[in-house]
This record gives structure tokens, sequence and C-alpha cells, in this order.
């Protein structure tokens, strides 16, 4: 009788419980479909910049870059939206850095074990693209 009368408790709490869950709380604020300012993205490009994907792409592993270039997936959207029609420089270099992230991912790189061959072009690609791309950042965005 002891073992009916905890059960029905915990099951009568498990509902009051249940019902609290679709009380409104605070919404959290997210970075979704926010602007970046120039500052903001040239502080996301130091970040990535001083990964080792970027700074030793032909020593690393492709699948071992595959954190990195997701984190750099919305990177060319920003820089184009942060040099609208004022950098056309600035919008070509996001153009070399989305075609290099786009090469990485068509050639399935994140499951390549090897260094060597297509993968590592792209992590180079993707290299030499971002740091394009943080330099006429830092002078054409922050600076000017």
């Amino acid at each position: 009788m002891r073992t009916w009368k905890a059960l029905i408790t915990l099951g009568a709490l498990a509902l009051v419980l249940a019902g609290c869950s679709n009380e409104a709380g605070p919404t959290p604020k997210g970075g979704a479909g926010q602007a970046e300012t120039p500052y903001a993205l040239s502080v996301k490009l130091n970040a990535l910049t001083a990964d080792t994907c970027f700074r030793d792409p032909a020593g690393q592993t492709p699948r071992g870059c595959g954190k990195y270039v997701t984190e750099l997936g919305s990177t060319p959207g920003l820089v184009r939206e942060q040099a609208g029609t004022k950098h056309p420089d600035l919008v070509a270099a996001a153009n070399g850095l989305e075609k290099a992230i786009g090469d990485y991912r068509g050639g399935h790189c994140d499951a390549v074990a090897d260094p060597g061959g297509a993968c590592t072009t792209a992590l180079t690609a993707i290299s030499d693209s971002l740091r394009s791309v943080k330099q006429l950042v830092d002078t054409q965005l922050v600076t000017g």
C-alpha cells in the first residue's frame, strides 16, 4: 500500500512539473539575424586565423579541420554583407573563400585522414583566401 502512495505522489508531481514546462520564460537573445559590425567581424577573423588549420594547412589531416571549416561557413556571407557595394575587392575575396570552402566540402575532406592531394589544396586555398579577407577587412572596414 505504501508503494502505491509513493507512485501516485510521484505521478502527480510529474504532471505538475510537466505543466510548468510550458510556461514562458526569458527568451535568449541570439546573434542570428543580427548584422556583424566591422569590429566584431575583425575579432571573428582574428580567432579563425589563430587556428592551426589556418596557420599550417599542409601539415594537417583534412578531417581534423572539419570543425574549423564548419566555423568558417558563414564568414563569406558576413563579409559580403559588411562590404556591401563599396568594397568590390572584399566581395571578390569572400567569394574566393566560399569557393575554397566548397572545394573542401565537395571533396568530402572531413573524411580524409591523410594530408596531401585535393583536400590539402583546398585547405591551403581556404587559408590563403581567409588571409586576404582578413587583410581587406582590417584595412577597409575597420580602419576606413
